[in-house]
């Protein structure tokens, strides 16, 4: 008879303080890169759009590829990393990050670059949350962890906020090429210092990989944005658009009534009964939304109506950026104080008036009050994160923690790729001279997003929160 051992893994030794802080430091580059490349493509939009003979319509493609995927993609590539170790995937997802660069940045064609995108997305998908599980696996003091997250949150509301500055120089400097080159020498650095510093981890008991699940989760979010981009060119009541309403709404209740039988399901649509989560969920979306349509507007307008270079464009987004990194670090402390209930209602107050700023804007509109329009949605983005994540993790018993951490931050993403396809569609196919015009009503849409988050700021739990483990991913 044939006996079967199983061996336990050695429990490597604890990191040294030095030690902790390098992997965080290791880990925020990559989740820097993440969140950089999910807005720096969007100041070098027209730069692509004369390089590769492309209009509006294929160039909301290239940024939303990315966004799509990686949206799709998150909460399954934390499972696998739980699985098969996390450094493992975390350098595997730098492979594909930095091979999918290279190609963006020699693609000849608009469909090359698209398909390219979608590869940075799947890697991107297993730097993100995996990342974020390194660090709290190596950060066993909460009061530490905490830090930690905190830093790492501020450090993803930045890359967001810098990625147009950055593009601008790049694109000023090199050409728009560049914005994909750069990723590369700091890919190669991240796996160096990964295999040097970073150890490996699993989770205890790793969750089910669920196939159906992710496959009906890309297919929803797939076609609910793949319809707004679209709808514009094959027309929005074509039998093509109906057809894929039809499909995107079978998927959906397909999902639900899938994953509600599952043991363990991608999403638990249970989870939704909680009004506080289904609140922070839906928050999450409207901020992304705000965001990405603020900046793909704000590029297609100055550039196009107005004329300014890619810099110039890059460098009117500072005051978004110097608002998100300012405010940032004081959403958290105010949280930590008084609860999500102040900074959700700053938050929203603050975007709401930097849409409504903008919701009369014409191809004269001063400088002056542009500025301050992406200041205010800078300073209500800054606001918005920390409270957010909060309401969502407080809302679930603990040991749901990280499926609330991966869920919101599914939202974000998927936030992200709709508010580029609707400020896309609102603009395909019009002349420079009414793009300002045209955009009113994505300035429109930007208040709404405040407004909503000033609603949910009325319904999140007024205590502070409690003491749970922090999410793993």
């Amino acid at each position: 008879m044939t006996t079967t051992t199983t061996t336990t893994p050695p429990v490597p030794p604890p990191l040294s303080a030095r030690g902790r802080w390098t992997v965080l430091a290791v880990c925020c580059l990559s989740m820097f890169l993440v969140g950089m490349d999910t807005t720096i493509v969007n100041v070098g939009l027209p730069a692509i759009g004369r390089g590769l003979d492309v209009g509006t319509h294929g160039l909301a493609w290239t940024v939303d590829a990315y966004t799509l995927v990686l949206a799709s993609l998150l909460i399954s590539s934390g499972a696998l990393a739980d699985r098969f170790g996390r450094r493992r995937v975390f350098r595997l997802g730098l492979v594909v990050f930095g091979a999918a660069s290279l190609v963006c940045a020699v693609a000849p064609s608009v469909g090359t670059l698209v398909a390219a995108r979608a590869v940075q997305g799947i890697g991107a998908s297993m730097l993100s949350p995996v990342a974020l599980a390194i660090v709290v696996n190596a950060m066993p003091n909460p009061k530490e962890r905490a830090q930690a997250i905190g830093i790492w949150a501020s450090v993803f509301g930045l890359s967001m906020a810098v990625g147009p500055v950055t593009g601008g120089f790049l694109i000023e400097a090199l050409g728009w090429r560049s914005m994909f080159w750069i990723n590369v020498p700091v890919v190669a650095a991240a796996l160096v210092l990964t295999a040097v510093f970073v150890p490996e981890s699993r989770a205890p008991r790793a969750q089910r990989l669920d196939l159906p699940g992710q496959a009906l989760l890309t297919l929803i979010i797939g076609l609910s944005v793949g319809v707004l981009i679209e709808g514009p060119r094959v027309g929005w009541t074509s039998p093509a658009a109906l057809t894929m309403y039809g499909f995107a709404v079978a998927a959906t209740l397909t999902f639900v009534r899938f994953e509600s039988r599952r043991p363990e399901p991608l999403i638990d649509p249970r989870l939704f009964r909680n009004p506080a989560f289904t609140g922070a969920v839906l928050a999450a979306v409207a901020v992304f939304v705000a965001l990405n349509a603020a900046l793909l507007l704000n590029t297609l307008y100055l550039q196009l109506a107005r004329g300014w270079t890619p810099l110039s464009a890059g460098l009117a987004t500072l005051p978004m950026a110097l608002g998100a990194t300012v405010c940032a670090p004081l959403s958290g402390r105010l949280v930590g104080r008084v609860g999500p209930r102040l900074p959700l209602a700053l938050a929203g107050g603050f975007i709401t008036a930097g849409g409504l700023c903008l919701t009369g804007l014409t191809q004269r509109t001063s400088a002056p009050l542009l500025l301050l329009a992406y200041l205010l949605i800078g300073i209500g983005f800054g606001f918005a994160n920390a409270p957010i994540t909060t309401t969502a993790v407080n809302s679930l018993p603990a040991a749901r923690a990280g499926v609330a951490g991966g869920i919101t931050s599914t939202a974000r993403q998927f936030g992200a790729a709709l508010g580029i396809a609707i400020a896309g569609a609102l603009v395909t196919a019009t002349a420079p001279t009414e793009l300002a015009h045209a955009s009113r009503p994505g300035w429109a849409l930007v208040a709404a997003c405040g407004v909503l988050l000033f609603l949910f700021s009325h319904v999140s739990r007024r205590t502070k929160p409690t003491t749970r483990s922090a999410p793993a991913r």
